[in-house]
C-alpha cells in the first residue's frame, strides 16, 4: 500500500500550481499517490494537473462538473486515496523540502498516530518567509485549525466519518474533531513541512466581506456535535479564533464588526459550561456580550501601543543625542598609539581576516591591545578573553574615537568619523566573483537601496586595501576608487591556517564533528542569493547522500545570512555545520568541497583538495547578480575542477569518480595559481607588521 495520499484541490492557482505539484513530486520520500481535484476550475489548473499526470504515474487528475468549494473538492480527493496516511495540501502552497521523509520518521518513532500535527511557515507576496507561529507544544485545539498543517492515518479518517464542511471555513469541524476523538493519539513534528502563501489578492482571507460570519456557523456545528467536558476544552480555542478574526480587516469590515461580535457572543452564551471563567478580558467581554467593552479594550491596546511606540523613540532620540555630544567630546581626546578596533561581517562576532589579524597581532604586537565591535545578540560568539564593546554603546563611541588602528572586513556601525592619524585597513572576505562595489550599479535588483555615495564616502576612508591575488587588486582599484587607500597585496590571514594546520587538526574537527575515520567528507557550502529568501539548497540533499551511500558524509553549511543552522531533516550522513564558528576548521575536515559562487573556493584552493562547482542556476545568477569571469567555461584559471548543472550530474560525478581527475586536478593547480599566489602561511604576519610594526618594514 502506498504510504501517503496528498490531495489537493485546485480553483484559479494556475500561477501556482506547477510549484506545488513539483514541491510533492520531488520529494526525497516517493512513496506517494498525489491527487488533485478539479473544482471546476476556469484557468489552466486542469490542464496543468492533466500535464503532471501524463508525466508522472503518481499523480491523478479528478475532475468535478460543478465547482464545490475546497471541502467537498477535498472529500472527493480523500474518498480515491489509497495510501496509508492522508495530507492535504492547497493549490498555492508548498510542500518543503525532505518534509515528506521527516513526516515518515515521525510517524514511525510515534508508533503510528492517528493525527501528526505539523510546523509550517508562510510567505507573503515579496517572497518574505517567516515563522509559522504555532505552538505545537501545548493543546492540539489551538494550532491552527487547518487542513494542511497536519497528516491523519486514512482508517483514522474513514472510521471516524470525517469530512470538511461545504462552504467558508471547512477545515475547522474535522480538524478539531480528529484532535479530540484521537486523543493521546496526537503526535506532534515540530519541523516546517507546508510552506502557507498569503496571496496579496485573489484569495478568501484577503477578501473582506459578510461571508466570514460562516466560521462562527462551523464552531456552532462543532460544539453543538460535543460533550460537556469536550465543550469546556473547545471553547477557549474557539473564542480565540472568533476574536482573531474579527481583529482581522482582511476579513470583517469595520461596519460589520459589531453584527460578528454579536453573533460569536451568541454562541459563547449558547455553549459556554456553567461557571465558565474566561481567561482573558477580551474573551470576558465576548461572555458578557459587550461590543463596547470589547472595542474599550481594543482602543486601549492601540493607545498603550502607541504610547509606548511614541516612548521608544522619544528614549531613543534623547540617548542619540548623548551619544553624539559624548562622542563628539571624545573626539577631542588624543589617541590612544596602542589600540586597535576589529569588526567582522557587520558585528556577528569574531572571525575571517580580521580574527586571524587580530591573533597574529597579539603574538607580535602584544603592546597593542585589540577591541571587537559585536552586536549585542551576537556577544555570545566571542571567545573568553576576547575584549569587546558593544555597537552603539557609549564604550562603542568613546573606542572608536580614542582608536589609532581599525581593522574591518565590511563597515563599522554608526556612521564614525575617522580622525587624522587613525590608520583603517580593508581586509574585505572574499575574492570577487560576483560584481562587487560600483559595478553593482548594473544589476540592481541585487543592490537593494545601497547608497553608491555612501560606498564611496566609506573607501576614502580606508588607508589600506587588503588583496588576496592580483584579481582582486584589480577589481577593488576599479570598483572602489579611491587616491586614500593603497593596496596590501599580503594574502588572506584567515588562510594561513591551511599551510599551518596537520592532520593532527583535521582528525580533531571531524572527531568533533562526529565523523568515523575513513568516510570521504563533503563541504556542501552553497552562497547567498540576492533573489532568494531563505535556506532553499537547490539539491535535495537526502536523496544525494543516500546517492553516495554510507562511506560519505556531507557537512552543510547555510550562508550566515540565513541563520545558525540549515533546517536540515535527520540523516546519518547529513551534519548541519552552520552555525560553526570557524568554516576553516571545516574545509579542514573535509576531503572536497561542493560549492556553487560562493568565494569559500578560492580559499579552499589553498588545500589543493577537489572542488566542485554545482551551478543549477548559473545564468539567472549572471544575468541578477553579474559576475567577473565565466565559472563554468571549463578553461584554465576560470573553473576550478568538475562541474554539475543538475542533481543526477552532481551524484554522478562521485558514483564515477570524476569529482577528482587529472583533468580536474589540472584545472584547481591552474585556478590556485590565479588566484592564490601570496597565500604561504604568512599572510597574517606580513599584515601585523605593516600595520603594527612599520619600523620592522624599514630595517
Amino acid at each position: 500500500m502506498t504510504r501517503f495520499s496528498v490531495v489537493v484541490p485546485v480553483h484559479r492557482v494556475q500561477g501556482y500550481l506547477r510549484a506545488c505539484l513539483d514541491s510533492v513530486l520531488t520529494q526525497s520520500f516517493g512513496d506517494l499517490e498525489l491527487i488533485v481535484v478539479d473544482d471546476a476550475s476556469p484557468d489552466a489548473s486542469a490542464t496543468i494537473a492533466a500535464e503532471y499526470q501524463r508525466r508522472d504515474p503518481r499523480a491523478q487528475l479528478v475532475g468535478l462538473p460543478a465547482h464545490i468549494g475546497p471541502g467537498p473538492a477535498r472529500n472527493a480527493g480523500a474518498d480515491r486515496a489509497t495510501g496509508d496516511h492522508l495530507l492535504f495540501l492547497d493549490g498555492d502552497d508548498l510542500l518543503l523540502p525532505g518534509a515528506l521523509a521527516a513526516v515518515d520518521a515521525a510517524l514511525t518513532a510515534a508508533d503510528g498516530p492517528d493525527v501528526l500535527l505539523c510546523a509550517h511557515d508562510r510567505v507573503d507576496w515579496w517572497e518574505n518567509v517567516r515563522p509559522g507561529g504555532d505552538d505545537l507544544t501545548g493543546d492540539p485545539l489551538a494550532v491552527t485549525p487547518a487542513a494542511w498543517n497536519r497528516v491523519f492515518r486514512r482508517d483514522f479518517w474513514q472510521g471516524q466519518r470525517l469530512a470538511f464542511s461545504a462552504g467558508a471555513y471547512e477545515d475547522v469541524v474535522p480538524v478539531h474533531t480528529a484532535a479530540l476523538r484521537a486523543d493521546d493519539r496526537v503526535a506532534v513534528l515540530d519541523r516546517p513541512c507546508v510552506r502557507w502563501r498569503e496571496r496579496r489578492a485573489g484569495s478568501f482571507s484577503k477578501t473582506p466581506g459578510r461571508a466570514h460570519f460562516a466560521v462562527v456557523a462551523r464552531y456552532g456545528e462543532l460544539l453543538a456535535a460535543a460533550g460537556p467536558e469536550e465543550r469546556a476544552r473547545l471553547l477557549p480555542h474557539a473564542a480565540a479564533h472568533l476574536l482573531a478574526v474579527l481583529d482581522d480587516p482582511g476579513r470583517i469590515r469595520e461596519g460589520d464588526r459589531r453584527d460578528f461580535f454579536r453573533e460569536a457572543a451568541r454562541l459563547h452564551a449558547t455553549y459556554a459550561p456553567a461557571g465558565t471563567a474566561p481567561r482573558t478580558p477580551e474573551g470576558k467581554a465576548l461572555a458578557t456580550a459587550s461590543f463596547a467593552a470589547y472595542e474599550g479594550l481594543r482602543k486601549a491596546e492601540t493607545r498603550r501601543l502607541r504610547v509606548t511606540r511614541q516612548l521608544r523613540r522619544q528614549k531613543k532620540k534623547l540617548r542619540a543625542r548623548a551619544m553624539t555630544a559624548a562622542y563628539r567630546a571624545d573626539l577631542r581626546r588624543p589617541l590612544d598609539p596602542n589600540l586597535a578596533v576589529y569588526g567582522a561581517y557587520w558585528n556577528r562576532g569574531v572571525s575571517c581576516n580580521p580574527a586571524a589579524i587580530h591573533a597574529k597581532a597579539r603574538e607580535l604586537a602584544p603592546h597593542v591591545r585589540g577591541v571587537w565591535v559585536v552586536s549585542s545578540r551576537n556577544k555570545h560568539r566571542v571567545p573568553p578573553g576576547v575584549e569587546y564593546v558593544i555597537e552603539g554603546s557609549r564604550r562603542y563611541w568613546r573606542t572608536m574615537a580614542t582608536a589609532t588602528y581599525l581593522v574591518n572586513n565590511s563597515s563599522f556601525p554608526g556612521g564614525f568619523t575617522k580622525r587624522p592619524g587613525q590608520v583603517y585597513l580593508q581586509t574585505h572576505h572574499g575574492t570577487p566573483l560576483k560584481t562587487m562595489g560600483l559595478d553593482q550599479r548594473r544589476y540592481p535588483a541585487g543592490t537593494h537601496g545601497i547608497s553608491f555615495q555612501k560606498v564611496l564616502d566609506h573607501t576614502d576612508q580606508w588607508d589600506f586595501s587588503l588583496s588576496a591575488n592580483p584579481h582582486s587588486t584589480e577589481v577593488w582599484e576599479r570598483v572602489y576608487p579611491s587616491v586614500a587607500y593603497q593596496a596590501l597585496e599580503a594574502g588572506y590571514p584567515r588562510n594561513d591556517v591551511y599551510f599551518t594546520a596537520g592532520e593532527e587538526e583535521a582528525a580533531r574537527v571531524r572527531a568533533q564533528l562526529g565523523v568515523d575515520d575513513g568516510r570521504t567528507v563533503l563541504l556542501y557550502a552553497p552562497t547567498h542569493r540576492d533573489y532568494q529568501k531563505g535556506f532553499l539548497p537547490r539539491l535535495d540533499l537526502r536523496r544525494f547522500a543516500e546517492t553516495l551511500g554510507p562511506s560519505y558524509v556531507v557537512l552543510v553549511r547555510a550562508h550566515y545570512f540565513y541563520g545558525a543552522d540549515a533546517g536540515l531533516e535527520s540523516h546519518p550522513q547529513l551534519v548541519d555545520v552552520t552555525g560553526h564558528a570557524r568554516v576553516e576548521e571545516l574545509c579542514l575536515a573535509a576531503d572536497a568541497l561542493v560549492t556553487d559562487y560562493s568565494s569559500l573556493m578560492f580559499d579552499y584552493a589553498c588545500l589543493d583538495r577537489p572542488i566542485v562547482t554545482y551551478a543549477p542556476d548559473w545564468q539567472a545568477y549572471r544575468l541578477a547578480r553579474g559576475t567577473y569571469f565565466d565559472l563554468l567555461s571549463g578553461r584554465p584559471g576560470e573553473t576550478p575542477g568538475a562541474v554539475a548543472t543538475t542533481e543526477d550530474e552532481l551524484a554522478g560525478l562521485f558514483r564515477y569518480g570524476g569529482w577528482d581527475t587529472p583533468e580536474t586536478t589540472a584545472l584547481r593547480s591552474a585556478f590556485r595559481e590565479r588566484f592564490c599566489p601570496y597565500d604561504d602561511g604568512r599572510a597574517a604576519e606580513r599584515v601585523v607588521r605593516r600595520l603594527f610594526l612599520p619600523e620592522d618594514q624599514r630595517s
